[in-house]
């Protein structure tokens, strides 16, 4: 062998890594693993650099290396919007952020299975400095003023009562020597504020941050899209417009500082600095353009609501517990009592009587109605995920609900929010003297949301639930599969928790314990009855 000839069989040894021999079945060493991490990769170049493991034998260093964004683009229009593969849109993971929206809104932006996010905490934030939404009144200059003396009345309200709790908690629970006063007090707050909270309206701005593929982005900005209430079509939106628009770039102002003393220095490299450090960056141009309102989910939305108005007509509402574990039943029957369930306010056992009283044909034009406009590529609504063991129709606080809205492992069937089921009043605040101020504000705005709901504007009784507080009652219906249930109720009877959520978490706990009694040792809950160390978090 010559000499280049042997220095070429080294390179080619040093760069191709060749498979080891095998010998007796076994491989002589073990495979050269390579492990790394990409950044600063858009996401839609990164979703295609992925998905092209299966179309290519390039690593993914070779795939970045010749992919640019048209290639991208091209790539993406023909196999997601063409061939219809859409788990590409997986690949593509998009950090956004959501400011001043409402509470309202933020729960609607986070009601996705595929959500991962954080919004502002009532318990750590004094929500009093946030402001609120108020929505278009039009010329009603009569409502949009008794919806604004209302909103502001709950605020006040709102910060007394910290105020007057976070006194009354420190009067009953003395510092320990080992703690320092600012953890102390901060921690008494953050109690205070788990029992203001009950009084913030809906209305109430909020923040919040999400990180989603680019395939749930674009299913939840068509679901935002096609909502019931103004802001949160407007929500979609923008959401759409981020994704497509240029993206915020953290490093910009450092980049064009660095771009302006290379120019200084040579006004050639200057410009090709430029154009590479200072290119706008878009975080889904491509996958998400297309995201329109579904008119699958507006007809159907229609029907049922239709529907449920004439099945339960004349009826009203039975009381009903915290947490009720369903029985077993047909899938027919469930199906159909699950699609009407979401658009009345009516307890799931009373719905079902009566759809289980109906004829045979009612019930299948009910499923119909869920079915008939879904389109080719429409995934089925959230109601036909059905079949699961565990189900609990479960009426708590919207406050508390808000917690337990983030388990997204079990399939949540919401209904609206309103004033019908009442609210719930903690008890602390007989304790501290502030009992009939709190029911006068609760009463106060109940008041005012049936008045707003009564104007004969379009969207008049969307607009009258943003003045309702967190403390009132919603009614969610929650399937999950057994170790779900467990997680539950582990996670949420811990101490630390928020009372509200305690309760029904150890609620679900007891009725899965009395229809299961043998699978009860299984579960590892804190028994809420016990006595709470507020300065335990």
């Amino acid at each position: 062998m010559t000499h280049t000839a042997m220095s070429d069989a080294v390179k080619l040894d040093q760069t191709s890594k060749p498979e080891p021999a095998i010998k007796n079945g076994s491989p002589a060493a073990a495979p050269s693993v390579e492990v790394y991490a990409v950044y600063g990769v858009e996401p839609e170049v990164q979703a295609y650099a992925i998905a092209k493991y299966s179309r290519s034998a390039l690593s993914m260093k070779e795939s970045l290396r010749e992919i640019n964004r048209q290639k991208a683009e091209k790539f993406l229009n023909t196999f997601y919007f063409q061939y219809g593969h859409r788990s590409i849109a997986d690949l593509a993971h998009i950090a956004l952020a959501i400011e001043r929206l409402s509470i309202l809104a933020a729960i609607a932006v986070a009601d996705e299975q595929r959500w991962d996010g954080q919004e502002r905490s009532t318990r750590y934030q004094d929500f009093k400095k946030s402001g609120f939404h108020t929505p278009d009144f039009g010329t009603d200059e009569q409502a949009r003023n008794l919806y604004c003396e209302t909103i502001d009345g709950l605020f006040s309200v709102y910060e007394a009562l910290s105020e007057r709790m976070a006194r009354y908690l420190g009067e009953i629970t003395p510092k320990p020597a080992d703690m320092k006063r600012d953890a102390y007090e901060r921690t008494l707050r953050a109690r205070a504020f788990d029992i203001s909270r009950y009084l913030l309206p809906l209305a109430t701005n909020t923040s919040l941050g999400q990180i989603v593929n680019a395939r749930t982005l674009e299913t939840q900005v068509s679901r935002l899209l096609s909502h019931t209430h103004q802001e949160v079509r407007t929500l979609g939106d923008l959401l759409k417009r981020a994704a497509t628009s240029p993206a915020f770039d953290m490093n910009q102002a450092a980049m064009l500082a660095l771009v302006g003393e290379i120019r200084n220095l040579s006004p050639e490299l200057g410009a090709r600095a430029e154009q590479e450090l200072l290119r706008e960056v878009c975080a889904a141009p491509t996958l998400v353009k297309y995201a329109d309102p579904n008119s699958y989910e507006i007809e159907t939305r229609r029907e049922l609501r239709q529907a449920a108005a004439e099945l339960m007509r004349g009826s009203s509402i039975e009381p009903a517990g915290l947490v009720d574990l369903l029985d077993d039943e047909s899938l027919e029957l469930e199906l159909a009592t699950t699609l009407l369930y979401e658009h009345c306010h009516y307890p799931y056992r009373q719905i079902r009587q009566t759809v289980g009283a109906a004829s045979q044909k009612l019930r299948q034009e009910i499923i119909d109605s869920g079915l008939r406009h879904r389109g080719k590529h429409d995934e089925m609504l959230r109601a036909f995920c059905a079949g699961q063991q565990f189900r609990f129709d479960i009426l708590m606080d919207i406050g508390g609900f808000r917690d337990m809205h983030r388990h997204r492992r079990c399939i949540q069937i919401g209904q609206e929010f309103t004033t019908q089921h009442g609210y719930d009043t903690p008890e602390e605040l007989e304790s501290a003297g502030v009992r009939d101020s709190y029911d006068a504000a609760m009463k106060r705005t109940a008041d005012t949301v049936e008045t707003l709901a009564r104007r004969s504007a379009p969207e008049a009784e969307g607009q009258s639930q943003y003045a309702i507080p967190l403390g009132f009652r919603k009614r969610t219906l929650f399937k999950m599969d057994f170790a779900e249930a467990v997680y539950i109720a582990e996670l949420r009877t811990t101490p630390a928790g928020h009372t509200s959520y305690r309760r029904v978490a150890y609620a679900m706990y007891e009725a899965v314990a009395r229809k299961y009694p043998a699978l009860a040792k299984y579960f590892r809950v804190h028994d809420v009855r016990e006595p709470v160390d507020l300065l335990k978090r």
